[in-house]
């Protein structure tokens, strides 16, 4: 089910030290992008005995089908994807390709919002827990 998922996708961390609903209204405001909290796919995971739920935004491009998913990566000290405990959100890019050029220039209006400090492209095999992303 993962491999059927994250086909064709690309995902970023970011590091923004703000909040979610923070870095969203950046985004919106500085990309003239849509994110809206989708509670509907709103990621569970239960660890020592306790639900944690990590907040999912979601914007749709209007011209294709490109999807943008950003993902809250820590709840009450603890993580959607502990490997990348640095990491303050995940953005995940899916339904369409995206091209190097495209997702370099995505990156590049990112770091330069001023609550970023930074943005990385993450390699898929190396994530251990991507199960987690999947709503």
């Amino acid at each position: 089910m993962t491999g059927e998922f994250f086909e064709g996708t690309r995902l970023l961390g970011v590091v923004a030290p703000v909040k979610d609903y923070q870095f969203c209204w950046q985004l919106n405001n500085r990309l003239r992008f849509d994110f809206r909290i989708n509670h509907d796919i709103e990621i569970q995971l239960t660890k020592k005995q306790r639900k944690y739920f990590f907040g999912v935004y979601e914007f749709q491009e209007t011209n294709n089908s490109l999807q943008h998913f950003l993902y809250n990566n820590q709840c009450d000290g603890e993580y959607l994807l502990p490997e990348f405990k640095h990491l303050d959100f995940l953005w995940l890019l899916k339904g369409d390709l995206v091209t190097d050029e495209k997702l370099n220039d995505l990156i590049n209006c990112i770091k330069s919002m001023p609550a970023v400090q930074l943005v990385t492209e993450l390699v898929q095999d190396k994530i251990r827990n991507k199960g987690h992303l999947i709503f």
